[in-house]
């Protein structure tokens, strides 16, 4: 696994944590505690904790709309008193059933989780590893779906570990944008990459605003150079309508490091005939005059 992927999975971390260091004597029970999510949207936030320690303690926690926790008493939940609240979770991956009891917008208790026999078929038959029990219990909190397992293969890319598959599932690469992608010329060699693009927020429409002013068909190492600068095509159309035309993305990427704008460049020519040269320019925004 490369830096990038090591880095994009320790940031999702902060939301959805599965650990594969659990031991094999602890509970199959996973305690959950439902509250209002505080953002204003009615959801519920959800969390599922497993294990007894901090060394063997998985965690997941994500805000459900009501419906999607299945059977719970959304009233009895938020009124008064204390009252049996059973819901169940069910994803393609798998469910939690859950038991417990609550009120007055807060309730607590367990859940069981059992992996889809389809699913796990669906990823023996493309040749995906047998996931471990928490990798299942992963690919159901992620909620990985099998559009995603059938688009990789489809696009015939190397079969992915249960890993990878809930890797781009978290940054959001779906059969979509896959397909997406693909016709917009892009089909990168391996997962990790598929994964780096969609994570650093490469897109099909953002490479199209590239390809109507001329950028088409780039690298995709250098889309992800201009993308980590947020560079976009009306900053490079700028450069083009003051003269600079159809500068090499090295050199978007170190004007935008430098802070060096299209209006900066057009007040830097100060009227001559013959525009100033980018390194002249790089020279006049940390000298602030021309040498």
């Amino acid at each position: 696994m490369n830096r990038f992927l090591a880095f994009i999975l320790a940031l999702l971390v902060a939301t959805v944590t599965v650990s594969s260091a659990c031991t094999a004597a602890q509970t199959d029970w996973i305690r959950f505690t439902l509250e209002p999510e505080r953002n204003g949207t009615g959801q519920i936030r959800a969390s599922f904790e497993k294990g007894a320690s901090e060394y063997d303690r998985n965690h997941w926690s994500s805000g459900f709309p009501p419906s999607e926790l299945i059977g719970l008493d959304t009233s009895g939940f938020r009124s008064s008193g204390t009252k049996p609240l059973p819901f169940a979770v069910v994803r393609e991956a798998g469910r939690l059933d859950c038991a417990g009891k609550g009120g007055g917008s807060h309730a607590w208790g367990n859940c069981s989780f059992t992996p889809d026999a389809g699913f796990m078929q669906l990823l023996a038959s493309q040749g995906i590893a047998r996931p471990s029990r928490e990798q299942r219990l992963g690919l159901m909190a992620l909620n990985v779906r099998r559009e995603l397992v059938q688009a990789i293969a489809a696009a015939r890319y190397p079969a992915p570990t249960v890993d990878q598959l809930m890797a781009l599932t978290a940054v959001g690469v779906n059969g979509r944008y896959i397909t997406s992608m693909a016709q917009a010329g892009y089909r990168p060699q391996s997962i990790e990459r598929l994964v780096e693009l969609r994570a650093i927020g490469v897109t099909p429409e953002w490479i199209g605003g590239f390809a109507r002013i001329g950028y088409g068909g780039l690298p995709s190492n250098e889309l992800v150079q201009l993308r980590a600068m947020n560079i976009t095509s009306d900053f490079v159309a700028g450069f083009d309508s003051a003269g600079y035309r159809h500068l090499p993305p090295s050199t978007l990427v170190q004007l935008k490091a430098m802070g060096i704008t299209p209006q900066f460049a057009r007040e830097a020519a100060g009227g001559r005939s013959t525009l100033p040269p980018v390194n002249e320019l790089v020279e006049m925004k940390i000298f602030g005059r021309r040498r």
